[in-house]
């Protein structure tokens, strides 16, 4: 089962909601890979001896790990929590989520600056790059459960927008407009 993903409308309405455009305009995994993002779908009830997932992380250098319960029973001031993560940011590193219960939603612009809202449910692991502008918030259910990886110590620092002079920001802009290499071909 593949992720969610589609243009947003222009609405103010509650952040909760899906915000689809009229007509919907869904979003490939292809064009989310062209902006960087990385989606897996893994099994989130053997999250702890999921040999793919430790692929993964041994991969990316991914050696820090914790686990998020989002709702408001367990999160203190989570209104206000809920309100900072909408508020649009970018990180100097990327941003690792497995959702292994509930879901949410990670909004990211795309090239020209129009939002994509990618639902995110149980089993998704998204990888945004570093200096993508992005936000987060729940679905109305109100829950979800993350694992959060990390390279070396966790770092969660947030510049909001505007940072086009951040360095991870140019290098993502940079990333955007160069071609990297020869892509391989699958086997």
């Amino acid at each position: 089962m593949a992720i969610e993903a589609w243009f947003m409308d222009e609405s103010e309405e509650d952040p909760r909601l899906p915000h689809h455009r009229n007509p919907k305009e869904f979003v490939s995994l292809d064009h989310l890979a062209d902006l960087g993002v990385l989606y897996w779908h893994l099994n989130p009830e053997n999250y702890e001896n999921d040999e793919e997932l430790q692929r993964i992380r041994e991969a990316r250098g991914y050696n820090y790990m914790d686990l998020l319960d989002l709702c408001p029973a367990k999160v203190q001031n989570y209104e206000e929590k809920l309100k900072n993560f909408y508020t649009e940011h970018i990180h100097a590193d990327e941003e690792i989520r497995y959702c292994l219960e509930g879901s949410g939603y990670f909004d990211v612009r795309d090239k020209g600056d129009r939002w994509i809202r990618i639902w995110i449910k149980a089993g998704d692991l998204i990888i945004l790059p570093a200096g993508i502008y992005h936000r987060f918030t729940l679905d109305t259910n109100n829950y979800t459960k993350l694992m959060r990886l990390f390279l070396g110590e966790p770092v969660w620092t947030a510049y909001n927008r505007p940072q086009e002079d951040h360095p991870a920001r140019k290098e993502y802009i940079k990333s955007l407009t160069e071609e990297v290499g020869v892509p391989l071909e699958a086997h």
